[in-house]
């Protein structure tokens, strides 16, 4: 793990994994825990199991966050970022282990691999996204969306980072981006431009959303930083990007909408900065793990196909 993905870890502040595991933990569990009563406080410790070839692993952070709360402990043997990998489709992966009291191991379980497994896909997907563009040989960023799971952008946002990709804006606040809606409502590019800037001075970039090369000609012209050209066809996008770039050098261009993983590929040119992709976190799969409690003396139900680091 290098670069970028090493320092994803640091980016979260300790109070706000707290935070955000109490909330986790206390949606999951909000009064009694009858099933706790069955299991217990004797110490057990639980493998970690990763069941899905290839997967980026993202979200230790959160995973450890959550059984922290609860009074339990994590060593992991993949670090953030790594690569896990199967010596085939039906084999799972050790990739770390659970130890604690039995039924606050399982108080934690859920949360903790919802994290995880959510976390490590958007991961992976991004890996792959970027490493399509990286062999391509193309200057810019993928990035994702505000398209992301209400009270989980935090988490998805972050497994963008770790999978090499740009989170974009995080929120409204973030960067003025002004949509359709918002240029509609205000009467012209031009007058939501000179208003946005009024507002966020010299330290916020506006972008603007743009239907036609026209439109994107007189955002740049009324100051904005950044045009979308949004849900273009692929040779569209490089005809007006070409145009706009001759025009105004230093506008950054992005390409949005209809782009997906099997099409993303035709969006590459050396006049697009920002490709941003929904797909991203909306409909993304997710990395299958598990975790498995062992009785003590007891063999591994998965000993024969689990792989060692």
């Amino acid at each position: 793990m290098s670069g970028l993905k090493a320092q994803a870890v640091h980016l979260i502040p300790p109070y706000t994994l707290t935070r955000l595991a109490q909330e986790w933990l206390a949606e999951d569990t909000p009064n009694f825990d009858p099933a706790g009563v069955c299991v217990g406080s004797e110490e057990v410790e639980a493998k970690l199991l990763c069941k899905t070839p290839h997967t980026v692993l993202a979200g230790s952070p959160f995973f450890t966050a959550v059984f922290t709360e609860v009074g339990c402990t994590v060593d992991w043997i993949y670090q953030e970022g790594a690569v896990i990998t199967s010596p085939g489709p039906d084999a799972v992966t050790l990739t770390g282990v659970v130890r604690g009291p039995a039924r606050c191991l399982l108080l934690g379980e859920r949360p903790a691999l919802n994290c995880l497994s959510r976390a490590s896909g958007i991961a992976t997907r991004c890996s792959q996204l970027n490493l399509m563009a990286m062999s391509a040989g193309w200057h810019g960023e993928v990035a994702g969306t505000r398209k992301t799971t209400p009270g989980f952008r935090l988490v998805e946002k972050y497994a963008m980072l770790v999978g090499g990709t740009s989170m974009h804006r995080q929120d409204l606040s973030g960067m003025v981006m002004l949509k359709d809606n918002h240029i509609w409502a205000s009467g012209s590019i031009t007058e939501a431009v000179t208003v946005a800037r009024s507002v966020c001075g010299f330290s916020s970039k506006i972008e603007v959303e743009c239907r036609s090369t026209v439109e994107g000609r007189e955002a740049a012209a009324a100051g904005a930083d950044i045009v979308m050209l949004d849900n273009f066809q692929p040779q569209e996008v490089h005809v007006a990007a070409r145009e706009l770039k001759n025009e105004f050098p230093a506008l950054q261009i992005e390409a949005s909408g209809g782009v997906t993983p099997e099409n993303l590929a035709l969006y590459f040119s050396s006049h697009v900065d920002i490709i941003s992709l929904g797909c991203i976190t909306q409909g993304c799969p997710v990395a299958d793990f598990s975790l498995k409690v062992q009785k003590p003396g007891a063999s591994s139900t998965y000993k024969h196909m689990i792989k060692l680091n």
